[in-house]
């Protein structure tokens, strides 16, 4: 887990940022449903606004904030398997 989650971020900053220049040179968009789920609580984000950035990479976009940190899983459990039951039983 810690060598996968040290490539994760490795890659974040690194590969990762040219391929998605390519995506958006080539005017790719993710053409699926995209449900964005994030945090309250802490720092780790500079947006208000996590759904219009999605939109500018993808078409259909739902998604909510939880009242927990990081972890949505973890720290919200219930909701978390909730929003993602109901994302995947539309359609």
């Amino acid at each position: 887990v810690i060598t996968a989650s040290c490539e994760d971020y490795r890659a974040g900053a690194s590969i990762d940022i040219e391929h998605d220049r390519q995506d958006r040179d080539a005017s790719r968009r993710i053409q699926c449903p995209v449900l964005v789920l994030w945090s309250t609580q802490g720092d780790q984000y500079h947006s208000n606004d996590p759904i219009g950035i999605w939109r500018q990479w993808a078409q259909d976009v739902t998604g909510f904030s939880l009242d927990c940190g990081h972890f949505l899983m973890e720290e919200a459990p219930e909701v978390t398997a909730e929003a993602l039951k109901k994302f995947f039983q539309q359609g």
